[in-house]
Order: structure tokens, then sequence, then C-alpha cells
């Protein structure tokens, strides 16, 4: 099939200057050049069906761009076998007006600010930006506070919790949101658990709600700086959760687990809080379950040295100790006995994860010292 003389002209026109990057919008077959400074459009007439002509100026770009009519699957394919997709390419890519190539684009190790900007203008998705927000260019570049504010803005349109907390994750990089911002996407989350993982998972001590540090921590401070400034893990970690902003953090993680939505929520929250205590167990998740973690917990505090040297100053606190390794190992291993492969969601779920969560939740409460510490 060939393109209709009138597109032919028109494209080659097009191409003749240099446009950074192009899009289509099949619905309405035209096509969108962006140029330094402007844009061109194209409307295009097709000759025959709409979707076999799309192949054909696809085809045209490719040829134009890669040397290739075979468009971006073949040409991955050839780096593929010749090596690394060269940096240099990713810009090449822009020109196909292929919504799969733009992925490739916001994917690739090689992304720069600029890059980003001419993606996000061919193809605006809360995929590519959640992408291109992994990218520290990005991140510190222009284009990213676009990008967080398109996150934040798209987030009603969102039904997948862990494309939510990933979002609002993404979103609360330093830089990103002023405070207002964060401020009004916290007010939010009181109706959207999902949010405040996104908000634990980012900025677990710089929530933007206060919670005064627990009662004893002006007094068991001036006993655990000093092991703390040593490297004792098990010190450092208990002054940051007894500070404001570790209580911030409990309390949070706490009302997430008091009525988590889907297994999602609870997975990346036991992930979140098991990287925050990683300090003390820096091997990472040990897969155990509930009753497993326990024994292990008990069996390592009473001979680690650094939890010994806080019971030497500190002997009330060997049920927090014992709560913290705990936490240090929260992971898919308390699920898997009672989830056993099942979907549920919602009431369902939360009824059967009752024997997982309710013990945990009083680890949490013992840290913020409440009575209902169980």
């Amino acid at each position: 099939m060939e393109l209709s003389s009138e597109d032919a002209l028109r494209l080659n026109v097009l191409l003749a200057n240099n446009p950074l990057a192009i899009r289509i919008h099949e619905s309405s077959m035209t096509l969108y050049g962006l140029l330094q400074g402007s844009e061109a459009t194209v409307k295009l007439n097709p000759i025959g069906s709409d979707e076999r002509y799309l192949k054909q100026i696809r085809a045209f770009l490719s040829e134009r761009a890669l040397g290739s009519p075979g468009g971006y699957p073949f040409y991955l394919q050839r780096w593929t076998r010749m090596g690394q997709m060269r940096d240099e390419s990713l810009e090449k890519l822009l020109m196909l007006g292929d919504p799969t190539a733009v992925f490739a684009v916001v994917c690739a190790g090689g992304l720069t600010d600029e890059l980003a900007r001419r993606a996000w203008w061919a193809s605006e998705e809360a995929e590519n930006a959640r992408r291109m927000l992994q990218t520290e260019e990005v991140v510190k570049g222009l284009t990213g506070k676009l990008l967080a504010r398109y996150l934040v803005d798209y987030l009603p349109f969102e039904t997948e919790t862990e494309t939510m907390i990933e979002s609002v994750r993404m979103a609360l990089q330093p830089g990103l949101l002023d405070q207002a911002g964060k401020l009004k996407l916290w007010k939010k989350s009181a109706r959207k658990t999902p949010y405040l993982v996104g908000f634990i998972a980012a900025i677990p001590d710089d929530l933007p709600e206060h919670i005064p540090p627990r009662a004893d921590f002006g007094r068991l401070q001036g006993l655990l700086t000093p092991l703390a400034e040593t490297g004792n893990g098990f010190a450092a970690l208990l002054l940051a959760l007894l500070a404001g902003s570790g209580q911030t953090f409990l309390d949070t993680t706490l009302r997430i687990l008091a009525k988590p939505p889907t297994q999602d929520v609870v997975n990346i929250t036991f992930d979140v809080v098991r990287e925050y205590c990683s300090v003390i167990r820096p091997e990472g998740d040990p897969d155990l379950s509930s009753e497993q973690l326990l024994v292990e917990a008990e069996a390592f505090t009473r001979v680690s040295p650094d939890a010994r040297a806080v019971l030497a100053v500190a002997p009330e606190l060997e049920a927090e100790l014992l709560a913290l390794r705990f936490l240090s190992g929260l992971g898919y291993g308390l699920l898997r006995p009672v989830l056993k492969g099942s979907s549920a969601m919602g009431s369902l779920m939360r009824r059967k994860l009752e024997p997982v969560l309710n013990p945990l939740m009083g680890q949490l409460n013992l840290l913020r010292g409440r009575a209902e510490a169980e």
C-alpha cells in the first residue's frame, strides 16, 4: 500500500524540519510533530483501511529514522543481537509515532531530562511517568515536576492499588511537590489507604502529620544515643521509632493495617516496614511465618550483642527489642499460611488475616506505648 501523494509530501516536509518527536492520534488520523518551539500537524488521508494505512505510515517513519521499515520491534531485536541499545539511538525511537517505542525510551538507562520531555509529549501515560521518575536526572530536571503533578492529578482514575501506591511514591520524591501539594495529597489519603502506603514508602521520616515522641523518649534518648553513635543498630532504630517522626510512621502503619483493601497493600506495607528496620536485619526477608518469626526474634535478641547492650542500660525495653526484630522480618511468609493462594480482598481478606495482623498491630502499639499493645 502506498501513501497518498498529499501525505507523502507533507510528511517529507515535516521530516525535513528535523522534528524532535512524532505522535499519532489514531482516532482522528492526525499526525503531530514536535519542533523547536512549536508543533506541526498533518491530517492523514488514508488509502484503504485506517489500520493498514497507519502501519504504512509507521513503516515510512521507520525507514527515515532507523533505516528499516520493520519499525521498533525489528530495530530492538537487531540491537539486542549486537549489544545494548546505544543511548544516542533513543531519540530516533521517538520519531516512529509508536507508543511501544516511546516506552522503550522511558525505560532506558540513558534517559535524559530532554528525552523525557520529548517522550512525555509523545505519549502522556501514567506508566510512562512512573518509569521516567525512576531516573534521577529526570527527577532533578524540569520534567520531573510535570510528571509528578500528572500522577497526582491522575490518581482518581487509577483502579489498581499497586499503581496508586507507586504513583504516590514516585510523586513524593524530593523536590517534585511543594508542601501544599503534599498536604493536599495527605488529606486525600484519609479515604484512600493505598495513598498512605505510598507516603510511608517515600518519606517515612517526613510524613505531613506530626505526632509527639513517645512519653519516655527524652529519658531513653540519653541512654541510647551513646550506643547508637557506636553503630548499635537496635539503639539507632529505637531512637528513630520513639521520636516524633517514628511515632507518626508507626501510627500511619497501624491505620493502613486496620483496614487494608487488598493483598497488595498488606504486602507492600510489610516490605516498607521491613526496609525501615533493615539496620538490624541487613540480610533481608527471612520468609518466615508469624510463629517462626517470633521464635527467631526471641532467640536472636537473647544472643545479639547490640540487643544485650541496650538491655544493659534500659532493661525495660526487652519487649520493644523483640518487636523490632519481629518487624524487621515482615514479608509474604507471614501471609502464605493464612491466604494459601487465595485472591480474597476487602472484608473477607481481613478476616483471613486476623491471626497475623492482630498480633502484628499489637507489636506496633507496643512501640507506640499504647495500653492496648498485645
